[in-house]
């Protein structure tokens, strides 16, 4: 029987950091040169839509809170508890709270695309929905996402983790879309023979 892999919090391979708190409600600005990653920019793919950021005047922004390629952006609040990644190079971006950024800190021990990967499956919700505060609307706070305890398989099998699992959703995507294609040309033609039946 194999062993069960040996399994790492969150905190010993990532930095766990807080979204930039605003003090005043955000406006966009034609003339902006920060971007700002808001919840309405995590996709449903947990991946972060880098195309439509919102811009606003920000003269001073510090490195620490600029976001880069490889974060995992985490929705601390609502019924989805999972992390969406940046997988482009963003210029001069930054996170908002409530959002929560994980950043690799020992990139030979895990890929940023399997700890995405990882957060969402059933060992992490599990862990995650134990720890949530609040009833109508859960919140998870940084310690929590901490103490996530991640299995660590090598980086090649990390990779291939990755790689079947973006297959699988693409092909559930595929089905899906066929599926409604399908549903769309049978509703046509019983509409067609209902019409044709008035007629008869």
């Amino acid at each position: 029987m194999q062993d069960r892999l040996m399994k790492i919090k969150i905190k010993n391979i990532a930095a766990v950091q807080m979204g930039y708190s605003f003090r005043s409600r955000l406006e966009a600005s034609t003339g902006g040169d920060v971007a700002v990653i808001q919840m309405k920019d995590l996709l449903d793919d947990n991946t972060v839509n880098g195309n439509s950021l919102m811009k606003i005047d920000k003269e001073v922004v510090k490195d620490h809170h600029l976001a880069q390629k490889g974060d995992l952006i985490f929705r601390t609040r609502g019924h989805v508890s999972t992390t969406a990644i940046i997988l482009e190079d963003l210029v001069k971006a930054i996170i908002a709270a409530p959002l929560i950024r994980i950043r690799i800190t020992k990139p030979g021990k895990i890929l940023p695309e399997y700890l995405n990967w990882y957060i969402s499956q059933r060992d992490a919700q599990v862990f995650l929905t134990s720890r949530a505060d609040g009833t109508a609307q859960k919140m998870i706070n940084k310690q929590v996402i901490e103490d996530i305890e991640v299995a660590l398989p090598s980086l090649e099998q990390q990779r291939k983790i990755v790689e079947i699992a973006l297959l699988s959703a693409r092909e559930q995507t595929i089905l899906s879309r066929l599926a409604e294609k399908r549903d769309q040309y049978i509703r046509a033609a019983l509409m067609r023979v209902a019409e044709g039946d008035k007629y008869e």
